[in-house]
């Protein structure tokens, strides 16, 4: 029974990983295609909570995420994100979903050849936003939160790996989502940055909008605890973290 009072609901689903392109009429090819990366998954995700999924690499993370972001589809089992029925979705009501929720990717891609200030611009155009006054608040505030008010006018080359991902997160925030999916954020950067973001990141869920994060960085683990699922065997079970590091 699906509960509206959670932002991520997913009950004995099946995830797959394959190429294949979204699309309820592609089913018969994911299943005849495709690798069946976990099965059995129950999560629930509530408003404000943070999670950790970690596992080892090829253990069903991303794979999950990109379910969640409806880059697959969800083929057996039943799933909510944001409002979103993941197993009726269809093609044309995908940008609508990513507008209630927010995702922050390890390689960034940004648009190399506008400002910082124009890199949000586009997203909020592109999504419906007309306002221009709306639009600089909008883009103004979501700057302070990531701390780069200062650097609107920089280009991304200019800017360091941990600003880079901080952009990335601003660019996530910028339609007030309902949770952050977050695949792998820290992975290129260094550990004292790579504390910046997580720092932003509990702020983040601190403010309502739950996150949702991939890693295998147990330092950060350790330093920044919060509730975290272990992706092993095909399955996926919370794990109590303390007693997992000791």
């Amino acid at each position: 029974m699906i509960n509206d009072n959670y932002v991520v609901e997913l009950r004995d689903a099946t995830i797959y990983h394959t190429d294949a392109p979204f699309g309820r009429s592609s089913v018969e090819k994911y299943i005849r295609e495709g690798e069946m990366v976990l099965s059995e998954v129950n999560l629930t995700v509530s408003p404000g909570e943070f999670v950790y999924l970690i596992g080892r690499v090829g253990s069903g993370k991303s794979s999950l995420l990109k379910t969640l972001y409806a880059e697959v589809p969800l083929l057996a089992g039943s799933g909510r994100i944001a409002g979103f029925d993941l197993r009726g979705l269809r093609r044309r009501q995908i940008p609508y979903l990513r507008r209630r929720i927010g995702i922050v990717f390890q390689d960034y891609q940004l648009l190399t050849d506008r400002n910082v200030f124009m890199n949000l611009y586009y997203v909020l155009k592109a999504t419906g936003w007309r306002s221009e006054q709306e639009i600089r608040e909008r883009i103004d505030k979501v700057l302070d939160v990531v701390q780069l008010e200062k650097k609107s006018y920089k280009m991304p080359f200019e800017l360091s790996g941990g600003e880079q991902q901080r952009l990335v997160i601003a660019r996530a925030l910028l339609n007030k989502p309902q949770v952050l999916l977050a695949d792998e954020p820290t992975g290129n950067l260094d550990p004292l940055t790579a504390d910046g973001i997580m720092q932003l990141f509990q702020q983040i869920a601190a403010r309502g909008c739950a996150v949702v994060m991939s890693t295998h960085n147990t330092a950060l683990i350790e330093n920044y605890p919060a509730r975290a699922i272990l992706f092993a065997q095909g399955r996926i079970r919370e794990i109590n973290l303390a007693e997992e590091l000791a």
